[in-house]
This record gives structure tokens, sequence and C-alpha cells, in this order.
């Protein structure tokens, strides 16, 4: 998977490799070096970096490793399916920002309807609605500042993942 200049909201990709769960999984989450901290449930292995090495638009990246065989593929192959995202804290929060403005823009759009059917003035809801637009489309150029920031980052993981899957035969290879 090459990470192009666009920056996609949550980037995956997919890769098959001819080798069983338990030694990927091995493989994956053998002795880490800084910058990086690995984490496993299950069959999930969460890799981000330290805190030092933090910012606030650090990504982390998400891998799920399945055994092929139990949807019908080949016997002792692995399909490993990764998402890089942001901390779940700041994508929470950038939701709840969201999810705030439109309530906001909804409200403020029933009361300008409800006014002009009354005949009172409305164009205050009018511009508090458009300054709900200004400010979308402000967190929205946020956002995709922050991704661009967290790129570098981004790479890293990914530099990270392929280095630690070098020993196996990759079968497939999927980006999204």
């Amino acid at each position: 998977m090459s990470l192009s200049n666009e920056i996609v909201l949550r980037p995956r990709f997919e890769t098959v490799l001819g080798a069983p769960v338990a030694r990927v999984l091995e493989q994956l989450c053998a002795q880490t070096e800084p910058p990086f901290e690995i984490k496993r449930s299950d069959n999930h292995v969460f890799v981000r970096f330290l805190k030092e090495e933090t910012h606030l638009w650090s990504p982390q990246l998400h891998l799920e490793l399945l055994d092929e065989e139990e949807f019908g593929g080949k016997p002792g192959t692995t399909r490993i399916s990764g998402l890089f995202g942001p901390n779940p804290t700041l994508w929470t929060f950038f939701m709840f920002l969201h999810f705030g403005i439109a309530t906001l823009f909804v409200i403020f759009g029933i009361w300008a309807y409800s006014a002009a059917s009354l005949g009172r003035p409305y164009g205050i809801q009018v511009g508090i609605m458009v300054l709900m637009v200004v400010l979308w489309i402000v967190f929205y150029f946020l956002g995709r500042a922050g991704k661009a920031k967290g790129k570098p980052q981004m790479n890293a993981l990914y530099e990270l993942y392929k280095s630690r899957i070098s020993s196996f035969t990759a079968v497939n290879t999927r980006s999204a």
C-alpha cells in the first residue's frame, strides 16, 4: 500500500499472509522498540506511539487478524485488516462538535421557520445558521490540517507493520 498525497479519512488495507494466525500474532507483538507501543487483545493488535512521541493528531493502527480457513480460504493463511485512525478521544470530541453544530443549526432553522410563519423578524436566526455553517467549515479544515500533521506518523506505523510481516509471504494485498 502506498500512502498517496491525498489524506483519506480512515485509510484501510488488507494483507493475506501464507502463515497461521498464531505465528503472525507472535511476530507482530514481538519486542517493541521506541517510539512504538503495541497492545494485543485476542486477534486485535493496536499500534500507537508512546505518550512522549504523541501530539493531538497522532494516529494509531488497528490490525485485525483472521484465519482464512474459517472464511473458505486456504488453510494456514491469515488475513490482516488494517485501519488507521485518530486517537479515540479526539475522534469522539470531533464527532461531538459536529453533532452540536448540526443540532444548533436545526434548532435555529426551526426557530427561523416559526418566526417567518408568524410574520416576525427571523434575520438573527438565519445569521446564526450561517455562522454554524462557517463554524462547521472551520472544523473541517482544522481536521484536515490535523490529519496532514499526523501523516508522517501514519507512514512510520505502516513501515513498522511492513517490517514485522516481511518474513512472511504475502498472498494478496489490497488497500482502500
